[in-house]
């Protein structure tokens, strides 16, 4: 029997046994099937292999409730993270002609950094399809980012088991094109508060001022907003995890009102 079928018995099938042949100690929890359409769908890959992209969705937390633990997807998340760095490497190389290797290699740690996995995981959805403990669904923060970041990394590993390394390169650069397009990520640094500041002083408008709006959320997951005036006009609003992205924000708001 393949590890695979092992994988399809484990996690997509409930018991046979009846609750009163086998008693609840000893019978793995129920898992919710992973829908291969509706994965496919949202990833934009005709699966073909649905093993290999159920043990991609597999985090580690699951396998404590009664799994088998070499069945995780922390091996399949070592081999995407090279497809991927490859992947943006040879995105990069083609789309920046005239940059030398140390502008290319800040650059791809821009666009391989667990922010920006989480970027690429937000727009395909990819957090609704993980198989994980009720407590590793239920965590905040880091610990559910890191979780969605390693699972994104195993999709790019189980697209290029499944369908080879041109169809798993296609996928990396869609993503990183979508977030790029959105503003997402960014392949440069970008201070919006030196710059709206320069602008400000080179038009007489004096230095650029924030105040905070309101704090949202909870003390552990808290969100500012940030107001940003010249003067007495308020030029543009944003919100971030801490001050210092919403003033960023802000700035950068204000900057596309003033330009």
């Amino acid at each position: 029997m393949s590890w695979a079928t092992r994988v399809l018995r484990l996690i997509l099938r409930r018991p046979r046994a009846s609750p009163a042949l086998a008693p609840a100690r000893h019978r793995p929890p129920a898992v919710p099937p992973v829908d291969p359409d509706a994965l496919a769908s949202a990833i934009g890959y005709s699966i073909r292999n649905r093993d290999l992209f159920v043990q991609a969705l597999l985090h580690r937390s699951y396998h404590r409730q009664g799994h088998d633990a070499t069945l995780s997807n922390e091996r399949l998340e070592f081999l995407g993270d090279a497809v991927l760095n490859l992947a943006v490497a040879e995105y990069l190389y083609a789309t920046f002609p005239s940059a030398h290797e140390g502008e290319l290699t800040k650059i791809r740690s821009r666009l391989v950094n667990k922010r920006a996995l989480i970027a690429y995981a937000g727009s395909v959805e990819l957090s609704r399809f993980i198989l994980m403990s009720a407590n590793a669904a239920q965590s905040v923060g880091k610990g559910l980012n890191t979780i969605i970041a390693d699972t994104f990394e195993a999709i790019i590993a189980a697209i290029y088991l499944d369908g080879g390394y041109a169809e798993a390169r296609r996928f990396v650069e869609r993503q990183v094109r979508g977030a790029l397009r959105k503003g997402l990520v960014a392949t440069a640094d970008e201070n919006y508060k030196s710059m709206l500041l320069e602008y400000a002083q080179a038009n007489g408008l004096g230095a650029p001022r924030y105040v905070i709006a309101r704090e949202e959320g909870p003390d552990h997951d808290r969100t500012f907003v940030v107001d940003v005036l010249l003067g007495d006009d308020h030029k543009g609003s944003g919100s971030g995890k801490n001050k210092k992205e919403a003033e960023q924000a802000a700035a950068r708001e204000a900057l596309q009102n003033l330009l």
